[in-house]
């Protein structure tokens, strides 16, 4: 049975994701397919006004499964795999209603791709960022649209290219995939709560307009995001890659 859950609950109009796995919160397929579901549940609540993602533990998100990732061997399913993450990508750009990330521990891979998907993103001073896909033979191509709408080329081509460096919270306040960055969970937790009650207060029609506008550069993401699925397929049965996995799981 797969380990690790994704709950939701509403609260005064705030809708509370939490997601957790005890692989440092890596996200299986299974969990991803539940996380996108649960934040489609939330959009169609007419309780929630605003959503609220989180995880538990001490790392906010370590990307994709290894575990799954090692074990693939055919195209299809290597493709259904790098689906997970483009599905939860596009689901968050969909929602007629903001979202929020609660970042409170490092983020690796799909986990940036989580943040940078949010419509407003909060950290602790320990929520370091990493991309390292290209260390493993691959390459961060089903986040890199949203990453790269978030932060900029320059920022990505940075954080991409040197996979196996730690990049800081404040570095990451500083491109912009962070809007604020905390001293404490408690500071974050507050911050995030004050935000949110305040978007309860405001009317609902204009927040989804607005948006709307804020992503309105994005419309193509749903053939765009399977193509860059392909491309990470691919390159997941490569020899290289097959290596490199091999020799960390050793």
């Amino acid at each position: 049975m797969e380990k690790g859950y994704v709950n939701l609950t509403v609260d005064n109009g705030i809708g509370n994701i939490v997601f957790f796995h005890p692989a440092s919160n890596s996200m299986p397929s299974g969990l991803l397919k539940n996380l996108s579901e649960t934040i489609q549940r939330a959009d169609s609540d007419d309780r929630v006004k605003v959503i609220v993602i989180k995880s538990v533990g001490r790392t906010f998100c370590a990307g994709a499964s290894f575990d799954e990732l090692i074990s693939l061997n055919d195209f299809d399913t290597a493709v259904s795999f790098f689906m997970g993450f483009a599905r939860v990508i596009n689901t968050m750009r969909k929602s007629n209603k903001f979202i929020i990330v609660q970042v409170q521990g490092k983020a690796v891979g799909g986990g940036v791709g989580i943040i940078a998907a949010a419509d407003y993103a909060m950290a602790t001073d320990l929520a370091a960022v990493r991309l390292s896909e290209l260390s493993i033979g691959i390459g961060p191509y089903v986040i890199a649209p949203a990453v790269k709408r978030k932060i900029g080329l320059a920022a990505f081509s940075e954080l991409s290219i040197n996979a196996t460096a730690w990049h800081t919270a404040f570095w990451a306040r500083e491109k912009g995939l962070f809007a604020k960055v905390l001293d404490s969970q408690n500071d974050l937790e507050e911050a995030v709560l004050l935000l949110s009650e305040k978007l309860v207060g405001y009317d609902t029609d204009a927040m989804r307009l607005l948006k709307r506008e804020l992503w309105s550069d994005a419309d193509d993401w749903d053939e765009l995001l399977a193509k860059n699925a392909e491309i990470s397929a691919r390159l997941s049965l490569g020899d290289f890659t097959k290596r490199v996995l091999q020799k960390i799981k050793k």
